[in-house]
Parts: structure tokens; C-alpha cells; sequence
């Protein structure tokens, strides 16, 4: 999401001209709101399930259960975001995110927490997600003139970062406050109900932002044939462009294998000895080295081998893996995880700046859509094949074993992809 290399001359004019625009300022304050919330939630709901169960599998159940709904839904919700109003689509996706938090609340309050029932509303959480992401990236180029677009975008993508910093450490801390201050087992209640407030903090402002409508292009029945012949087209464009291929697919693998998230609650419980505060500094960490990589990216743009630079960050972020699975110190499990989330921000800015290139905004949320279900397999299926390899071989060797894999990976597809390795300067395409 953040911008590659610029090749604009007089790109200081005004760095937060994307600002003044209502729509931007509505639309990113609504964005920020709605990632504090699922980061706090996520923490939430990890302390929870492991101290419930004390299975790594179930916290792989976690990943699973929000990303399967996306892996079913994510053609519906590309054509979604493609041909219904984008503005009104978001708004519902803030109610449901607040329905899905006002039931984990109320599952915790009642007592007696069944994860069973936890699972189901992940599952509806995943459901809001997989419609909310595209038509979050897809809305993005109608809030601001075409001359701040490239601005708006290193933006967004700094509000995101932000709030996934926030979030964890936020949602770990009032956690561990709520547990000791009021009574045990309080601690994931105050968060659902911090989460809930802030969905609905998200809905108005969203309420705020000017429906703007994508013009139609011929008659109701046509355009719907037109839009049911092209459910596959955001597949088509990626399977056409091998360089885009690859580096999604890289993102895919390495972070699918590589990826020790869902194991947090494992780790600053069972072998960092710590608390809920700990998880949310350690699901905070790799944010913060995003955030940083972000900016140094923004002021030193990959102007020579950008692909040769991305390939050896994914096989740094797979040797920052490895250092966090063996570490059995607080800060050095922090320093890796910071080195995890700065290595993997320059594969997110290749692909994020890549897909962008090219891409004609009436088959921008089909693309989006597909994108995202590559970033939700390396993410919460992820999450499912830790879960798995924590329960067969233990959190220590599944995590080993995965930064092992990433670097097999980042091999393979340097040999595969060597349009990868080619990539010198990256471009963002004026809309």
C-alpha cells in the first residue's frame, strides 16, 4: 500500500494535501478505528481460546475459521465491490463488524465461554472481512483529485500501520488491567466492548463520506451479464502477468510458512513467562518494523534491483523467524519480530505497487479481491498451519521449521520467477 519509487519532480508541494478532502480524512479516521478494533479483538480472542483450551491447534483454529469464508466469498465480494455502492457497502461492513464484537461480548459475559461459539462468530467476522478489504482498497482512488492520489496512498497505508500498532498493545494491556483492576476473566469483556465502541465510532464517519457512484455503462441487464462473464477476470489479469504472479504468490508461501502470529499466546505464556500485556507488545512488534521500513522506503525509494533487494528481505524475514523461535528473551523476541514485520513491508510495497500499475478501476475490486485472498491464506490459513505443526512437533520447532521454509521458498522462486530478480525500479502509475 505505501508508494514505490516516485518519479515525480515537485512531489513536496503540500504532503498532506490528501487531508483537506473530507472524504480521505472521513474514510482513513473510519479505517483506523475499524483496525483497532479487529487488532484488539485478535488479541483478545487468542488469550481467551489458548487459556480455555491450552492447545495450539485451536488457536490455528482461529486462523481458519476467518479465513474460510473469505476463500468462498472472495469472487462475490470482488463483483461486490466492483458494482454496488462502495460507500453503503462499507457502512454495512462496519455494523457487522460491531454485531460480531457485541457477540463476542455478550458469549463472554454469560460465563461458561464455549469456543465453540467463539469459532462461529470468527466466522462471521471473516465473513464482514473478506467484503470489507476490497472495497476498502477499491473506494480509495474516488476520495482524492488523481495529483494527491499517490499521496493518499502512502498514507493509507501509514494509518494502517499505525493502527495495527496500537491495536495489539492497546487490546494486551486493557486485557491484562481489566483481569486485575475489576475481576479475573473481565479482561477480553472490556476489549469486545472497546472494540464494539470504536465499530461504531467507524459507521458514522463512514456515514459521513459523499457517495460518490461509479457511472453506469449501459443498461442494468447488460451490465450485469457483463459483470457475471468477468467473476474471473481479477484470475485472469494475475495469471497473465507472471511478474505479479510471483510476487504474491512469494508473499503467499513465505508468510503462509513462515508466519509465528498465531503462536504469540504460546510464547508469552508458556515460554517467555509472561502476560496478555507481553502478547500485545509481541503482535505490536512486527507493526512497528512495517511502519518503520514504510518511511525509510517513502524517503529512499528502491530505485536500483528492487526485486533482488525483495527477494532478500523475504529470506531475511524467514532468518528473523527462526532468531524469534529459539530466542527465549523478552526483548530479543521483540527485536525479531520488528526485523520480521521491516523485512516483509518491502515484499507488501513490490506487490501493493505492482498490482496498482495497470489496473482499470472497474476490475479494481475483482483484483483486490483475489489479492486479498492471497494475503488472507498467508495470514489466517497461516495461522492454521502453525496451529497444526505446533501440536505434532511443539510452538518452538513449528516455528523454526516455517522460517526454514520461507528461505526454501525465496530459493525456489528466485529460479522460478527470475522476472523477480529483474525489477529495478518500481513506479506507481498516475490514476
Amino acid at each position: 500500500m505505501s508508494n514505490g519509487a516516485t518519479e515525480s519532480t515537485p512531489s513536496k508541494v503540500d504532503a498532506r494535501a490528501a487531508f483537506r478532502f473530507p472524504a480521505f480524512l472521513n474514510f482513513q479516521l473510519a479505517r483506523f478505528c475499524i483496525v483497532i478494533a479487529t487488532e484488539m479483538q485478535a488479541v483478545a480472542v487468542g488469550w481467551q481460546v489458548y487459556e480455555i483450551t491450552k492447545r495450539p491447534l485451536d488457536l490455528g483454529f482461529v486462523g481458519l475459521a476467518q479465513f474460510l469464508p473469505g476463500m468462498l466469498l472472495f469472487l462475490l465480494s470482488g463483483y461486490a465491490a466492483d458494482h454496488l455502492n462502495r460507500r453503503k457497502l462499507l457502512i454495512w461492513c462496519d455494523v457487522g463488524f460491531g454485531i460480531c464484537f457485541a457477540l463476542l461480548f455478550v458469549i463472554t459475559v454469560r460465563g461458561a465461554v464455549s469456543t465453540l461459539a467463539i469459532y462461529v462468530v470468527l466466522v462471521m467476522l471473516g465473513v464482514v472481512r473478506s467484503f470489507n478489504a476490497p472495497v476498502s482498497r477499491a473506494i480509495l482512488p474516488h476520495l482524492v483529485p488523481p495529483e494527491h492520489f499517490e499521496s493518499s496512498v502512502a498514507w493509507s497505508s501509514s494509518v494502517w500501520q499505525a493502527a495495527s500498532i496500537l491495536g495489539p498493545a492497546a487490546g494486551g494491556i486493557l486485557y491484562a488491567v481489566s483481569d486485575k483492576l475489576l475481576r479475573p476473566g473481565s479482561g477480553p469483556a472490556a476489549v469486545y466492548a472497546l472494540a464494539l465502541a470504536a465499530a461504531a465510532i467507524a459507521t458514522a464517519l463512514n456515514i459521513r463520506v459523499p457517495d460518490r457512484r461509479v457511472p453506469g455503462r449501459g443498461s442494468p441487464q447488460s451490465e450485469r451479464a457483463a459483470g457475471l462473464s468477468s467473476f474471473f477476470e481479477g484470475f485472469r489479469y494475475i495469471w497473465r502477468e507472471k511478474l505479479i504472479l510471483g510476487a504474491i504468490s512469494l508473499d503467499l508461501f513465505a508468510v503462509l510458512l513462515g508466519g509465528a502470529v498465531a503462536l504469540l499466546p504460546v510464547y508469552a505464556r508458556e515460554i517467555l513467562n509472561a502476560g496478555p500485556w507481553a502478547l500485545g507488545m509481541l503482535r505490536s512488534a512486527p507493526g512497528v518494523g512495517a511502519a518503520v521500513m514504510a518511511i525509510a522506503i517513502a524517503h529512499w525509494p528502491l530505485k536500483k534491483r528492487a526485486g533482488a533487494t525483495m527477494l532478500w528481505c523475504v529470506a531475511g524475514f524467514g532468518v528473523c523467524t527462526v532468531i524469534f523461535g529459539v530466542s527465549r528473551s523478552f526483548a530479543l523476541s521483540l527485536l525479531a519480530l520488528f526485523l520480521v514485520g521491516a523485512t516483509d513491508m518491502v515484499s507488501v510495497i513490490v506487490r501493493a505497487t505492482l498490482i496498482q500499475v495497470a489496473t482499470p478501476d472497474e476490475m479494481r475490486g475483482r483484483v483486490n479481491a483475489v489479492d486479498m485472498i492471497f494475503i488472507g491464506a498467508s495470514n489466517e490459513l497461516g495461522q492454521f498451519e502453525s496451529g497444526i505443526t505446533a501440536q505434532w512437533f511443539g510452538a518452538v520447532r513449528a516455528v523454526i521449521l516455517g522460517g526454514i521454509g520461507a528461505m526454501v521458498v525465496t530459493g525456489l522462486w528466485a529460479w522460478m520467477f527470475p522476472q523477480l530478480r529483474r525489477v529495478e525500479q518500481l513506479m506507481l502509475k498516475k490514476e
